[in-house]
């Protein structure tokens, strides 16, 4: 069965924005089709427009594609990207999360591969409990948790961390560090196929 990825990012200065590029052209490559969304600004325009930084990147992915329930009814798998705020993920991304209960009510998101990354001012801003955070949303949505774990050599050298790919925002990527963000995308789109394939055929037995 052929991957269907939905790549669902907020990002309000631009590193969410660059890890979703880089894992949609690695799970492109992988040979999924890639939907790459940005999930709807929920802050005040004026407030968005007063920070320099905030307003050049809202314009610079104005042409992006806002993610809607329709998308996530097409996929067959999710990545999503956001930052940290307080240890949760922002309030942009949990905003657009919210809107799918008619989805998961009717079992639209379930037996779904689904994997996600994130970002904080330093490497202990709450990466690790954002992202664990995102999974319990997932777990109810009864989709299919890939993590990257120690599965490749790139998750040592870009920190270690085995739930999914972190970065500390505004830093400039590493190798390594767009090597693991390509290793999650790719890790995705093989078990969105195995798990694809197992449903079809036992469908077809059914």
């Amino acid at each position: 069965m052929s991957v269907k990825l939905a790549i669902v990012y907020y990002s309000t200065y631009g590193t969410n924005h660059q890890m979703a590029e880089i894992a949609a052209e690695a799970a492109r490559e992988a040979g999924a089709e890639v939907r790459l969304l940005r999930v709807p600004e929920t802050a005040p325009k004026a407030v968005v427009e007063g920070q320099d930084a905030w307003k050049a990147q809202a314009e610079k992915t104005s042409d992006i594609p806002e993610a809607t329930p329709a998308d996530m009814e097409w996929a067959n798998a999710y990545l999503f990207s956001a930052p940290t705020r307080f240890g949760t993920v922002a309030s942009q991304m949990r905003a657009f999360i919210d809107t799918l209960g008619g989805q998961w009510f009717e079992g639209k998101l379930a037996d779904k591969a689904v994997s996600a990354m994130t970002s904080a001012q330093n490497p202990h801003g709450g990466q690790e409990s954002t992202l664990l955070g995102l999974y319990t949303s997932f777990m109810h949505w009864g989709s299919v948790i890939v993590a990257p774990g120690y599965t490749d050599q790139a998750i040592f050298e870009s920190g270690g961390n085995p739930y999914g790919y972190s970065h500390d925002a505004g830093a400039e990527f590493t190798e390594a560090q767009k090597k693991a963000i390509a290793h999650q995308a790719r890790r995705l789109v093989e078990f969105a196929g195995r798990i694809g394939d197992a449903t079809q055929a036992r469908s077809e037995a059914a």
